[in-house]
């Protein structure tokens, strides 16, 4: 049996390519949230998945909960115990280890974000490092991390990459994208809508992108900016930069979108700026904005090092450059050739981020410990 415990999910399309696609294999999920339902639940119910959801509202609660979890171990002795997140990383593994469990995995999920913006966390980090015997890494860029700042073993560490079904992100009917539109107030006389899937992060370079929207609204008037997952620890510092700089018709902020496949399809440029190559542990929103043909505006960061290519699928600007995102986007804006070639590149180089493989990779790693655990 594999147990999975993960934390604070409300929804989360990785989670559910893996739900699905060990459900046949014994499969049994932990939940730590802060309420009974969720998209995710509502998932698992659908697919006939067996899980226990643990409120989590205070320290308090998060205790009762850690005793819940060694309880449920002990009485369901899987072969493989697999966490995702904080709560669930901390809890999870500990009762795991305690509990005799022998194959303890937990995917990293961040690269250098608690170096930069939580020094205090990295010793927890180092503590998940220690009593796991495998860690999932989802891109080089983490792997680099674990095994050059933190002393993991190479032997400890697995790569496997983030999947998507990548079919549903193709391009929606125009009905579909007026509604979208409609729902937001964005069917008006506005032309063209840039996109951005980021959180009010300052590693995220969302103040270049303001700066350079501002310049390009001088050239383009009926140009919008789309904020979307606009919330975050910086964001009294981004609001105050878009008070300053935009008219407040000039912009939307979106906190949370459910139908990811048709945000992007709002989207006529796209663009992600982290400050540097080391911010993104993978940053989806790259496979997401190409999946969805977005002609796009990169700086290369977390997954990107591997596959973004400057003017074969994406136009690759310099790190913490306002003038050098606004000149990209003057680019796209004046050059149909350059965006379709962009189009078809971007749709070709994201296949290898195919769900069947996120699966397959998966599935070899449990087989693989199970198998070992068989033979002993």
């Amino acid at each position: 049996m594999i147990v999975y415990i993960i934390s604070n999910t409300f929804k989360s399309v990785a989670f559910e390519i893996i739900a699905d696609g060990v459900k046949n294999k014994g499969v049994y999920y932990i939940l730590i949230q802060s309420e009974p339902n969720t998209p995710f639940t509502n998932y698992l119910s659908n697919k006939g998945i067996e899980y226990q959801t643990i409120i989590s509202t205070s320290r308090l609660s998060l205790i009762r909960g850690f005793f819940k979890i060694l309880f449920l171990l002990l009485k369901l002795k899987p072969c493989i115990v697999h966490t995702h997140l904080r709560e669930a990383n901390f809890l999870g593994l500990t009762a795991a280890w305690l509990s005799g469990v022998k194959n303890r995995i937990y995917t990293r999920h961040h690269s250098t974000f608690n170096i930069e913006y939580y020094p205090r966390e990295v010793k927890w980090d180092k503590y998940l490092n220690k009593i796991s015997t495998k860690i999932i890494s989802i891109s080089k860029n983490v792997t680099n991390v674990l095994l050059n700042e933190e002393n993991v073993s190479a032997s400890k560490v697995v790569e496997i990459p983030h999947g998507f079904y990548l079919d549903e992100y193709k391009i929606k009917s125009q009905d579909e994208i007026d509604n979208i539109k409609l729902k937001y107030n964005l069917d008006r006389n506005i032309y063209p809508i840039i996109g951005v899937v980021s959180r009010y992060l300052k590693l995220k370079g969302i103040e270049y992108i303001i700066e350079a929207f501002a310049e390009y609204k001088k050239r383009y008037p009926n140009a919008h900016l789309v904020l979307a997952n606009a919330k975050g620890i910086d964001q009294v510092e981004v609001k105050n930069q878009l008070n300053a700089m935009l008219n407040q018709e000039d912009y939307t902020e979106i906190l949370f979108e459910n139908d990811v496949f048709g945000l992007y399809n709002l989207f006529d440029y796209f663009v992600h700026v982290p400050i540097n190559n080391r911010v993104e542990a993978f940053g989806q929103v790259y496979i997401e904005a190409l999946a969805t043909a977005v002609p796009s505006v990169f700086t290369i960061s977390g997954i990107a090092n591997e596959f973004v290519e400057d003017e074969y699928n994406a136009l690759v600007v310099q790190y913490k450059n306002s003038k050098a995102i606004y000149d990209a986007l003057i680019k796209l804006s004046e050059n149909a050739q350059l965006r379709a070639r962009l189009k078809e590149s971007g749709l070709k180089s994201i296949q290898r981020f195919s769900h069947l493989g996120y699966i397959e990779n998966h599935l070899n790693l449990y087989n693989q410990l199970c198998h070992q655990k068989d033979k002993k």
